[in-house]
This record gives structure tokens, C-alpha cells and sequence, in this order.
């Protein structure tokens, strides 16, 4: 079964659906743990910064994203930690996963990246392709 699941989230619709299918996995397993990775991406960070009226600001800017999670997860009692990376979100993810204890990764098939929306959800493609473990890919 799977002990160590790790949720690619970006705070979309798609991540609140996947983040749903990690709880219903991780139910089943007393010992399961579901890491939250959340990736800043360099080009967005700029932009994210130059905007904001301080490193608090933006960090809660970030972690409001990321509100909805982490109110799911609270509710369903599973066990979770979250990790802020920064890179290019599929690299980041792919290289984060591959070196990790990870049985199983779970991201949403689209995330909030508009250009990506027009192709089949980039990071999950890339996450999908290059990761060594299971991959779940939720509509």
C-alpha cells in the first residue's frame, strides 16, 4: 500500500479535487503520510515579489492558496506536512519526488498556469513521464 504520498498542489481546482483523492488513499492506511508540495516558480516569484510590500505579505499570499488544502486535510485527521520548493514547477517536482521516499504522487491534470491550460496540463505530463513511482493524474 502506499505509506508516503506526495500531493503536487498549485491551489486550482484541480488540486482541491486531487488533494480529495489523497485523503480517500491515505484513509485506507493507518500510517500513511501525504506531503503537500507546493512549487514557487521562478518567472511568477519575480513578479510576486516586486508586488508585494514585504517577505509576510508574501508569504501569506502564498499560504492563502493553499487555505482550502489545508482545511480539507485538517477535517479528514490524516497525517500531512507541507514543503514550499521554488524552481520550475515539473522539473522541481520531478527532482523533489525522485530523491524522496515516495510511493505514490498524486497532481491535478490542469493547474492555474493559463498557457499550460491549452495543452494537456504540462506539469503533470512532465511529472507523469519522469517520476519513478506511481503517478494518479486527477480531472
Amino acid at each position: 500500500m502506499y505509506n508516503n504520498i506526495l500531493l503536487a498542489v498549485d491551489g486550482s481546482e484541480n488540486s482541491l479535487r486531487a488533494t480529495q483523492e489523497a485523503i480517500n488513499i491515505a484513509s485506507l492506511v493507518n500510517e500513511c503520510i501525504i506531503e503537500v508540495v507546493v512549487v514557487v516558480d521562478f518567472s511568477q516569484s519575480k513578479n510576486d515579489v516586486l508586488h508585494a510590500h514585504g517577505k509576510e505579505e508574501l508569504e501569506l499570499s502564498r499560504r492563502r492558496k493553499l487555505s482550502s488544502i489545508e482545511e480539507k486535510l485538517k477535517l479528514s485527521n490524516v497525517s500531512y506536512k507541507i514543503k514550499i520548493l521554488r524552481g520550475d514547477p515539473g522539473e522541481t517536482i520531478v527532482d523533489y519526488t525522485n530523491k524522496g521516499p515516495f510511493d505514490l504522487v498524486i497532481i491535478g491534470s490542469r493547474g492555474l498556469n493559463i498557457l499550460q491550460e491549452m495543452v494537456l496540463g504540462g506539469v503533470s505530463h512532465k511529472v507523469a513521464k519522469r517520476v519513478q513511482c506511481p503517478v494518479l493524474i486527477v480531472k
